[in-house]
């Protein structure tokens, strides 16, 4: 069963908040990758609930509050013993779906209260990814079609604990004029500051954004990405959104390597968010990964820092924040995102 939601929406207003709109709480977020929901219990916070994540004797990712319905104990700080959740409190056990299978006080042919059980969270595993949705699926996850194409590989990146809005990091990762501030260490020194005019509209596969072209900065370390050596690289890219906080980034090269990014953002709360990215590429499959995403994991600091350094949710209406031209894809999505928060 999913969790509770409000009866009534709040809202949205020019700083609005997340964890307790309906709607978002129908959407899905990547809170963690795979691998790490092995042998020991995985919390997680979304939207200000905390979640237990265990892997069960079937082999399915279970998600359900991190409280034990017995007393109220985290069962984050329980172990998981053969597929299944044990309390640390009273050692209640829970197995697939979350289903109580032993109340070590009661005697063995008394079977548990019916609300023993736990009330799960909807979850999948997807790019390497486990997403939750707290409410009610309302929509798909983000299509990325090359993930089955067997010419591009797909490298995971670490969960992170970012300091900032969830709603500021999508608005930076649809942004291109910081490259040129932000990016100095990475690729952004040979960035034009002036932007040229854009259209927005329908990328592929449910994404909606713009294309533009970029000369960037193809330094020592960008060289292993770009696949090139001159000091300049040009690269066709776009920029898209998927509600409520998913960005995907494409890269093309004259050379014929793609270079795919899926960056996510997750609101721990309001001011505090998981971020991981994944890439896919056509490469020869011969780099190791981790130096290929050494370098998209530096632009990625570049952009940390700098968000950890603006306080509070990010206003979301029209007025409150000055836009110009350059600004119109994060502006759209604004526009959207409050749209689908206000149920319209």
């Amino acid at each position: 069963m999913p969790l509770p939601t409000p009866d009534a929406p709040p809202e949205p207003g020019p700083t609005s908040t997340f964890c307790e709109n309906p709607a978002l709480r129908d959407a899905w977020y990547a809170v963690a990758r795979v691998p790490d929901v092995t042998v020991h219990p995985v919390p997680v916070t979304l939207l200000g609930t905390k979640v237990v994540l265990y892997l069960s004797a079937s082999g399915d990712i279970v998600a359900a509050p991190d409280r034990c319905p017995h007393r109220e104990a985290p069962l984050s700080k329980g172990y998981v013993q053969d597929g299944c959740l044990v309390c640390p409190y009273h050692g209640w056990t829970f197995g697939d779906g979350g289903t109580c299978v032993r109340v070590p006080s009661a005697n063995d042919d008394v079977p548990p209260p019916p609300r023993a059980h736990l009330q799960t969270v909807h979850v999948q595993q997807k790019y390497g990814l486990v997403w939750l949705c707290l409410g009610t699926p309302a929509h798909d996850l983000p299509v990325i079609p090359q993930d089955d194409d067997p010419s591009f590989r797909r490298l995971n990146t670490p969960v992170e604990v970012w300091r900032t809005c969830a709603a500021r990091m999508t608005d930076n990762f649809l942004d291109i004029t910081h490259f040129p501030w932000v990016h100095l260490g990475t690729f952004g020194m040979a960035q034009e500051t002036k932007v040229p005019r854009f259209e927005l509209g329908e990328l592929d596969h449910g994404w909606f954004g713009y294309s533009y072209g970029v000369r960037a900065l193809n330094t020592a370390a960008a060289t292993t990405v770009s696949g090139q050596t001159g000091n300049i690289v040009e690269r066709q890219m776009s920029s898209g959104f998927h509600l409520p906080f998913d960005v995907r980034s494409t890269i093309a090269y004259h050379t014929g390597l793609e270079h795919i990014l899926l960056l996510l953002s997750t609101p721990i709360d309001d001011v505090t968010s998981y971020f991981t990215f994944v890439v896919w590429r056509n490469d020869d499959f011969t780099i190791p990964s981790d130096e290929v995403l050494r370098f998209d994991m530096a632009i990625g600091a570049e952009d940390k820092v700098m968000l950890e350094q603006v306080p509070g949710v990010m206003p979301l209406d029209q007025t409150t924040l000055v836009s110009v031209q350059a600004d119109k894809c994060g502006v759209e999505w604004r526009r959207k995102l409050m749209e689908l928060m206000r149920g319209s």
